[in-house]
């Protein structure tokens, strides 16, 4: 297997861990757990447990990186994290628009994978280009 088949299997094989963490976390509001705002705070949730996991395992296996202290791995999460502002906007304005458009969980959760599945194909793409670089280890 190529270097490039490899990332990109590995990339969809964390993409799918990244969204299953966030997508089982994001369910809680089928435990009848109903409070005001439920499905943003539910979607707020997944997000911030499937970002987490995605980083680390992108670091170390997608762009086997390694960041030179905790002040700097600290520093390019911050940057992975920025860099994730508007892909997640695009993940849950698809996840929102489906719960909206057919007031249905199964269909917000299908909204949510396809919304993830392009965040995650544009985020590679900004982590490489400005995240995952030699500049970035200073």
């Amino acid at each position: 297997m190529n270097k490039a088949a490899k990332i990109t299997l590995f990339y969809i094989i964390f993409a799918t861990i990244a969204t299953a963490a966030n997508l089982g976390v994001s369910s809680i509001k089928r435990l009848g757990l109903q409070w005001p705002y439920s499905i943003p705070i539910s979607i707020f949730i997944g997000t911030a447990t499937g970002l987490p996991i995605k980083y680390i395992l992108e670091k170390k296996y997608i762009f086997e990186f390694e960041s030179d202290s905790i002040k700097h791995d600290g520093k390019l999460f911050i940057l992975y994290s920025g860099m994730g502002v508007f892909t997640t906007a695009i993940f849950w304005g698809v996840e929102y628009a489906f719960h909206l458009l057919f007031n249905s969980d199964s269909m917000r959760y299908l909204g949510g994978a396809i919304g993830l599945s392009i965040g995650y194909f544009i985020k590679y793409w900004l982590d490489k280009k400005f995240v995952f670089i030699k500049a970035a280890q200073a």
